[in-house]
C-alpha cells in the first residue's frame, strides 16, 4: 500500500517532466533530466531531484534557472493536483550519479591492482 505523498510525488514527477520537454523560457535552463521528487508526509514540501549534462556553473545555473520559475511550475502543477494545498517546490541538483561513478571508479582501480593470482598471500 502506498503512502498518499507517494502517489502525489509520482505525479509531480510526471508533470513536472512534461513541463520541462514542452519548455521554459529561461536560458539557464538546459537538458535537465527529473531524477526524482519527494514529497513531505504533511505534503507541503515538494523536493524535485534533477541532473544536468554540463560542468558545475552549468549545474549552479540551471539549478537558479529552476528555481526561479518554480511559482511557475507550481502554478502548473496546481491545475494537474486536485488537491487543496499545492506543495512548495524546490529543485536539488542529484549526486548520486556522479557518487555511483566515483565508487565504479574506484572499484575498478581495486580490480586492475588485483590479477586474482592468491599465491603470494597463502
Amino acid at each position: 500500500m502506498h503512502k498518499r505523498s507517494d502517489k502525489v510525488a509520482e505525479t509531480i514527477h510526471t508533470t513536472v517532466s512534461t513541463i520541462l520537454m514542452r519548455g521554459l523560457n529561461d536560458p539557464r535552463i538546459g537538458f535537465v533530466t527529473i531524477t526524482g521528487v519527494e514529497v513531505t508526509d504533511d505534503l507541503h514540501l515538494a523536493r524535485i531531484f534533477f541532473s544536468v549534462i554540463g560542468d558545475e556553473a552549468a549545474k549552479k545555473s540551471t539549478e537558479a534557472g529552476l528555481n526561479s520559475a518554480a511559482r511557475h511550475i507550481r502554478r502548473e502543477l496546481g491545475k494537474v493536483l486536485k488537491m487543496r494545498y499545492t506543495p512548495d517546490i524546490l529543485f536539488k541538483y542529484d549526486h548520486s550519479q556522479e557518487y555511483g561513478q566515483r565508487i565504479d571508479a574506484l572499484l575498478r582501480e581495486v580490480g586492475e591492482g588485483h590479477d586474482g593470482d592468491d599465491s603470494e598471500h597463502s
